[in-house]
Protein backbone atom coordinates (compact mmCIF):
# COMPACT_ATOMS: atom_id res chain seq x y z
CA UNK A 1 0.00 0.00 0.00
CA UNK A 2 2.91 2.19 0.89
CA UNK A 3 4.53 1.36 -2.32
CA UNK A 4 1.38 2.42 -4.43
CA UNK A 5 0.73 6.00 -2.16
CA UNK A 6 4.46 6.59 -3.32
CA UNK A 7 4.09 5.85 -6.91
CA UNK A 8 4.21 8.81 -9.71
CA UNK A 9 2.89 8.49 -13.13
CA UNK A 10 5.26 8.28 -16.31
CA UNK A 11 5.33 11.43 -17.51
CA UNK A 12 5.93 13.54 -13.75
CA UNK A 13 8.42 10.40 -12.84
CA UNK A 14 10.77 11.10 -15.48
CA UNK A 15 9.79 14.73 -15.83
CA UNK A 16 13.71 16.44 -15.96
CA UNK A 17 14.68 14.31 -18.38
CA UNK A 18 11.68 15.13 -21.08
CA UNK A 19 12.04 19.02 -20.02
CA UNK A 20 16.14 18.53 -21.22
CA UNK A 21 15.26 16.56 -24.17
CA UNK A 22 12.70 19.27 -25.24
CA UNK A 23 15.31 21.60 -24.55
CA UNK A 24 17.80 20.50 -26.57
CA UNK A 25 15.09 19.92 -29.04
CA UNK A 26 14.42 23.62 -28.79
CA UNK A 27 17.70 24.67 -29.29
CA UNK A 28 18.73 22.39 -32.25
CA UNK A 29 14.91 23.58 -33.87
CA UNK A 30 16.22 27.04 -33.24
CA UNK A 31 19.39 27.05 -35.50
CA UNK A 32 18.60 24.66 -38.02
CA UNK A 33 14.57 25.61 -38.86
CA UNK A 34 15.38 29.42 -38.29
CA UNK A 35 13.61 30.43 -40.72
CA UNK A 36 10.11 28.21 -39.82
CA UNK A 37 10.72 29.54 -36.07
CA UNK A 38 10.83 32.76 -36.83
CA UNK A 39 7.46 32.30 -38.87
CA UNK A 40 6.56 30.81 -35.86
CA UNK A 41 7.63 33.71 -33.73
CA UNK A 42 5.88 36.27 -35.64
CA UNK A 43 2.22 34.67 -35.31
CA UNK A 44 0.74 37.00 -33.10
CA UNK A 45 -2.41 38.80 -31.93
CA UNK A 46 -2.49 41.90 -29.33
CA UNK A 47 1.04 40.76 -28.45
CA UNK A 48 0.24 37.28 -27.41
CA UNK A 49 1.96 34.60 -29.57
CA UNK A 50 -0.83 32.12 -30.87
CA UNK A 51 1.19 28.62 -31.06
CA UNK A 52 2.30 29.84 -27.57
CA UNK A 53 -1.04 30.96 -26.63
CA UNK A 54 -2.99 27.67 -27.70
CA UNK A 55 -0.36 25.46 -25.74
CA UNK A 56 -0.38 27.60 -22.46
CA UNK A 57 -4.09 27.10 -22.93
CA UNK A 58 -3.31 23.34 -22.95
CA UNK A 59 -1.35 23.35 -19.93
CA UNK A 60 -3.60 25.77 -18.26
CA UNK A 61 -7.04 24.07 -18.68
CA UNK A 62 -6.93 20.97 -16.78
CA UNK A 63 -5.84 22.42 -14.05
CA UNK A 64 -8.83 24.96 -13.77
CA UNK A 65 -10.81 21.94 -14.53
CA UNK A 66 -10.15 20.07 -11.10
CA UNK A 67 -10.53 23.10 -8.36
CA UNK A 68 -13.46 22.02 -6.50
CA UNK A 69 -14.33 25.53 -5.35
CA UNK A 70 -16.97 24.25 -2.98
CA UNK A 71 -14.17 22.87 -1.14
CA UNK A 72 -13.16 26.70 -0.26
CA UNK A 73 -15.50 26.99 2.41
CA UNK A 74 -13.88 23.98 4.54
CA UNK A 75 -10.90 26.83 4.99
CA UNK A 76 -12.75 28.16 8.31
CA UNK A 77 -12.26 24.83 10.11
CA UNK A 78 -8.56 24.63 9.59
CA UNK A 79 -7.11 28.25 8.43
CA UNK A 80 -3.59 28.49 9.32
CA UNK A 81 -2.66 26.39 6.73
CA UNK A 82 -4.27 28.46 4.62
CA UNK A 83 -3.10 32.13 6.30
CA UNK A 84 0.58 30.62 5.81
CA UNK A 85 -0.03 29.76 1.86
CA UNK A 86 -1.21 33.36 1.43
CA UNK A 87 1.48 35.15 3.57
CA UNK A 88 4.37 33.73 1.78
CA UNK A 89 2.91 33.42 -1.60
CA UNK A 90 2.06 36.88 -1.70
CA UNK A 91 3.47 39.24 1.15
CA UNK A 92 6.79 37.34 1.24
CA UNK A 93 7.87 35.56 -2.43
CA UNK A 94 7.81 38.22 -4.56
CA UNK A 95 9.62 40.90 -2.79
CA UNK A 96 12.37 38.68 -1.78
CA UNK A 97 12.39 37.02 -5.90
CA UNK A 98 12.57 40.92 -6.64
CA UNK A 99 15.30 42.01 -4.00
CA UNK A 100 17.84 38.20 -5.34
CA UNK A 101 17.05 39.62 -8.52
CA UNK A 102 18.36 43.20 -8.24
CA UNK A 103 21.49 42.14 -6.15
CA UNK A 104 22.36 39.55 -8.62
CA UNK A 105 21.52 41.14 -12.39
CA UNK A 106 22.24 44.59 -11.35
CA UNK A 107 24.88 44.36 -9.25
CA UNK A 108 26.69 41.23 -9.00
CA UNK A 109 26.13 40.70 -12.79
CA UNK A 110 27.31 44.15 -14.17
CA UNK A 111 30.60 43.05 -15.59
CA UNK A 112 29.00 40.32 -17.71
CA UNK A 113 25.08 41.50 -18.41
CA UNK A 114 24.71 44.88 -20.17
CA UNK A 115 23.21 47.76 -17.70
CA UNK A 116 20.37 48.47 -19.76
CA UNK A 117 19.00 44.56 -20.16
CA UNK A 118 18.97 44.37 -16.33
CA UNK A 119 15.99 45.83 -15.92
CA UNK A 120 14.28 43.29 -18.11
CA UNK A 121 16.09 40.40 -16.25
CA UNK A 122 14.82 41.33 -13.16
CA UNK A 123 11.52 41.74 -14.56
CA UNK A 124 11.46 38.22 -15.97
CA UNK A 125 12.10 37.48 -12.62
CA UNK A 126 9.40 39.31 -10.39
CA UNK A 127 6.92 38.11 -13.03
CA UNK A 128 8.18 34.45 -11.86
CA UNK A 129 8.09 35.15 -8.20
CA UNK A 130 4.58 36.92 -8.32
CA UNK A 131 2.62 33.58 -9.99
CA UNK A 132 2.65 30.95 -7.07
CA UNK A 133 2.33 27.06 -8.19
CA UNK A 134 -1.12 25.99 -9.17
CA UNK A 135 -0.64 22.36 -11.43
CA UNK A 136 2.35 20.41 -10.33
CA UNK A 137 2.34 21.28 -6.66
CA UNK A 138 -0.48 18.78 -6.82
CA UNK A 139 2.91 16.15 -7.80
CA UNK A 140 4.84 17.52 -4.88
CA UNK A 141 1.82 17.27 -2.84
CA UNK A 142 1.74 13.87 -3.60
CA UNK A 143 5.29 12.71 -3.50
CA UNK A 144 5.14 14.69 0.32
CA UNK A 145 2.44 12.55 1.27
CA UNK A 146 0.52 15.83 1.68
CA UNK A 147 -3.39 16.18 2.03
CA UNK A 148 -4.86 16.23 -1.30
CA UNK A 149 -8.34 17.51 -0.28
CA UNK A 150 -6.27 20.57 1.98
CA UNK A 151 -3.58 21.05 -0.71
CA UNK A 152 -6.78 21.63 -3.20
CA UNK A 153 -8.14 24.48 -0.95
CA UNK A 154 -4.32 25.65 -0.85
CA UNK A 155 -4.34 25.80 -4.61
CA UNK A 156 -7.75 27.19 -5.24
CA UNK A 157 -7.42 29.92 -2.53
CA UNK A 158 -4.30 31.19 -4.73
CA UNK A 159 -5.80 30.89 -7.86
CA UNK A 160 -8.75 33.64 -6.87
CA UNK A 161 -6.40 35.94 -5.27
CA UNK A 162 -4.00 35.61 -8.39
CA UNK A 163 -7.32 37.33 -10.44
CA UNK A 164 -7.28 40.52 -7.94
CA UNK A 165 -3.46 40.66 -6.64
CA UNK A 166 -1.34 39.62 -9.43
CA UNK A 167 -1.23 42.84 -11.38
CA UNK A 168 -0.91 45.10 -8.79
CA UNK A 169 1.97 43.36 -7.44
CA UNK A 170 3.92 42.87 -10.99
CA UNK A 171 3.05 46.36 -11.36
CA UNK A 172 4.15 48.11 -8.28
CA UNK A 173 7.25 46.03 -8.35
CA UNK A 174 7.97 46.50 -12.24
CA UNK A 175 8.03 50.21 -11.13
CA UNK A 176 10.19 49.86 -8.94
CA UNK A 177 12.65 48.63 -11.77
CA UNK A 178 11.74 52.31 -13.89
CA UNK A 179 10.49 49.78 -16.70
CA UNK A 180 7.33 51.34 -18.30
CA UNK A 181 4.45 49.21 -17.43
CA UNK A 182 2.27 48.58 -20.14
CA UNK A 183 -1.15 47.82 -17.82
CA UNK A 184 -3.43 46.64 -20.71
CA UNK A 185 -1.27 44.13 -21.66
CA UNK A 186 -0.91 42.92 -18.29
CA UNK A 187 -4.23 42.77 -17.46
CA UNK A 188 -5.20 40.80 -20.50
CA UNK A 189 -2.56 38.58 -19.86
CA UNK A 190 -4.15 37.80 -16.64
CA UNK A 191 -7.53 37.24 -17.97
CA UNK A 192 -6.46 35.29 -21.39
CA UNK A 193 -3.89 33.12 -19.14
CA UNK A 194 -6.44 32.67 -15.97
CA UNK A 195 -9.61 34.15 -16.04
CA UNK A 196 -10.85 32.81 -19.76
CA UNK A 197 -9.34 28.66 -18.41
CA UNK A 198 -10.78 29.54 -15.22
CA UNK A 199 -14.58 30.35 -16.08
CA UNK A 200 -14.40 27.73 -18.91
CA UNK A 201 -12.98 25.31 -15.88
CA UNK A 202 -16.15 26.06 -13.87
CA UNK A 203 -18.59 25.48 -16.18
CA UNK A 204 -17.52 22.71 -17.93
CA UNK A 205 -16.93 20.82 -14.28
CA UNK A 206 -20.62 21.99 -13.18
CA UNK A 207 -21.84 20.54 -17.31
CA UNK A 208 -19.99 17.12 -16.59
CA UNK A 209 -20.86 16.69 -13.25
CA UNK A 210 -24.77 17.28 -13.69
CA UNK A 211 -24.40 15.20 -16.81
CA UNK A 212 -22.02 12.33 -16.44
CA UNK A 213 -21.68 12.77 -12.12
CA UNK A 214 -19.04 13.71 -9.92
CA UNK A 215 -17.93 9.73 -9.52
CA UNK A 216 -17.07 9.63 -13.40
CA UNK A 217 -15.62 13.38 -13.70
CA UNK A 218 -13.19 12.31 -10.95
CA UNK A 219 -11.96 9.17 -12.03
CA UNK A 220 -12.72 8.86 -15.62
CA UNK A 221 -12.27 12.30 -17.43
CA UNK A 222 -9.90 14.46 -14.61
CA UNK A 223 -6.95 11.78 -15.15
CA UNK A 224 -7.41 12.22 -19.02
CA UNK A 225 -6.07 15.23 -18.87
CA UNK A 226 -2.99 14.86 -16.73
CA UNK A 227 -0.70 14.05 -20.04
CA UNK A 228 -2.80 16.65 -21.88
CA UNK A 229 -0.96 19.26 -19.23
CA UNK A 230 2.79 17.78 -19.30
CA UNK A 231 2.48 17.13 -23.06
CA UNK A 232 1.61 21.27 -23.58
CA UNK A 233 4.41 22.13 -21.44
CA UNK A 234 6.82 19.63 -23.35
CA UNK A 235 5.59 21.32 -26.76
CA UNK A 236 5.94 24.66 -25.19
CA UNK A 237 9.19 23.80 -24.38
CA UNK A 238 10.17 23.01 -27.54
CA UNK A 239 8.86 26.25 -28.76
CA UNK A 240 10.35 28.78 -26.26
CA UNK A 241 13.99 27.37 -26.61
CA UNK A 242 13.48 27.19 -30.47
CA UNK A 243 12.99 31.14 -30.32
CA UNK A 244 15.57 31.73 -27.50
CA UNK A 245 17.84 29.27 -29.13
CA UNK A 246 20.34 31.56 -30.89
CA UNK A 247 20.97 33.97 -27.54
CA UNK A 248 21.34 30.47 -25.99
CA UNK A 249 24.19 29.40 -28.30
CA UNK A 250 25.65 32.67 -28.51
CA UNK A 251 25.67 33.03 -24.82
CA UNK A 252 25.11 30.19 -22.87
CA UNK A 253 26.55 31.23 -19.94
CA UNK A 254 23.57 33.73 -19.17
CA UNK A 255 21.59 30.19 -18.77
CA UNK A 256 24.13 30.01 -15.28
CA UNK A 257 23.49 33.48 -14.34
CA UNK A 258 19.85 33.26 -14.90
CA UNK A 259 19.42 30.05 -12.82
CA UNK A 260 21.78 31.23 -9.44
CA UNK A 261 19.39 33.50 -8.07
CA UNK A 262 15.71 31.39 -8.82
CA UNK A 263 17.51 28.55 -7.06
CA UNK A 264 18.16 30.58 -4.30
CA UNK A 265 15.18 31.82 -3.96
CA UNK A 266 13.53 28.43 -4.39
CA UNK A 267 15.01 26.93 -1.49
CA UNK A 268 15.09 30.42 0.84
CA UNK A 269 10.82 30.61 0.48
CA UNK A 270 11.05 26.49 0.90
CA UNK A 271 12.78 27.02 4.21
CA UNK A 272 11.10 30.35 5.41
CA UNK A 273 7.81 28.19 5.07
CA UNK A 274 8.44 24.82 6.43
CA UNK A 275 9.81 26.11 9.92
CA UNK A 276 6.58 28.46 9.86
CA UNK A 277 4.37 25.66 9.66
CA UNK A 278 6.56 24.00 11.97
CA UNK A 279 6.31 26.80 14.50
CA UNK A 280 2.56 26.89 14.02
CA UNK A 281 2.20 23.25 14.73
CA UNK A 282 0.79 22.73 11.10
CA UNK A 283 0.84 18.54 10.37
CA UNK A 284 3.24 17.32 7.85
CA UNK A 285 0.41 16.73 4.92
CA UNK A 286 -0.25 20.53 5.47
CA UNK A 287 3.04 21.69 6.19
CA UNK A 288 4.50 19.90 3.18
CA UNK A 289 2.42 21.00 0.40
CA UNK A 290 2.26 25.11 2.27
CA UNK A 291 6.04 25.24 1.54
CA UNK A 292 5.92 23.37 -2.24
CA UNK A 293 3.62 25.61 -2.89
CA UNK A 294 5.53 28.70 -1.80
CA UNK A 295 9.16 27.21 -3.33
CA UNK A 296 7.56 26.73 -6.90
CA UNK A 297 5.97 28.81 -9.93
CA UNK A 298 3.19 28.93 -12.01
CA UNK A 299 5.68 29.21 -14.54
CA UNK A 300 2.77 28.96 -17.52
CA UNK A 301 1.47 32.55 -16.63
CA UNK A 302 4.85 33.83 -16.13
CA UNK A 303 5.91 32.46 -19.49
CA UNK A 304 2.99 33.96 -20.94
CA UNK A 305 3.22 37.25 -18.98
CA UNK A 306 6.98 38.05 -20.21
CA UNK A 307 6.40 37.26 -24.08
CA UNK A 308 2.94 39.37 -23.77
CA UNK A 309 5.12 42.60 -21.95
CA UNK A 310 8.38 42.12 -23.38
CA UNK A 311 8.43 40.07 -26.59
CA UNK A 312 9.24 36.46 -27.33
CA UNK A 313 13.08 37.02 -27.38
CA UNK A 314 13.69 39.19 -24.59
CA UNK A 315 15.67 38.74 -21.58
CA UNK A 316 12.55 38.70 -19.05
CA UNK A 317 10.96 35.70 -21.58
CA UNK A 318 14.58 33.74 -20.88
CA UNK A 319 14.46 34.52 -17.09
CA UNK A 320 10.66 32.68 -16.96
CA UNK A 321 12.47 30.07 -19.49
CA UNK A 322 15.06 29.21 -17.02
CA UNK A 323 12.55 28.47 -14.36
CA UNK A 324 11.06 26.21 -15.88
CA UNK A 325 14.36 24.46 -16.81
CA UNK A 326 15.65 24.86 -12.61
CA UNK A 327 12.34 24.61 -11.14
CA UNK A 328 11.72 20.38 -11.80
CA UNK A 329 14.59 18.98 -10.32
CA UNK A 330 15.03 21.35 -7.15
CA UNK A 331 12.03 20.73 -6.68
CA UNK A 332 12.29 17.07 -6.42
CA UNK A 333 15.56 17.84 -3.99
CA UNK A 334 12.77 20.03 -1.95
CA UNK A 335 10.29 16.81 -1.72
CA UNK A 336 13.09 14.33 -0.86
CA UNK A 337 14.15 16.83 2.18
CA UNK A 338 10.55 17.20 3.30
CA UNK A 339 10.01 13.52 3.08
CA UNK A 340 14.18 13.22 5.37
CA UNK A 341 12.11 15.73 7.94
CA UNK A 342 9.04 13.86 8.06
CA UNK A 343 7.12 14.32 11.26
Amino acid sequence: MTENKKSIAFFEKYLTLWVALCIGAGILLGNIAEESINTLSKMEMYKVNLPIAILIWLMIYPMMLQIDFSSIRNVRKRPKGIILTVIVNWLIKPFTMAFFAWIFFDKMYSAWIDPSLAGEYIAGAIILGAAPCTAMVFVWSYLTDGDPNYTLVQVSVNDLIILVAFVPIVGLLLGITDILIPYDTLISSVVIFVVIPLVAGWLSQLWFVKTRGREWFETKLLPKFKPVSILALLATLILLFAFQGQNIISNPFIILLVAIPLILQTYFIFFITWFAGRKLNLPHPVCAPAAMIGASNFFELAVAVAIALFGLHSPAALVTVVGVLVEVPVMLSLVALANRWKY
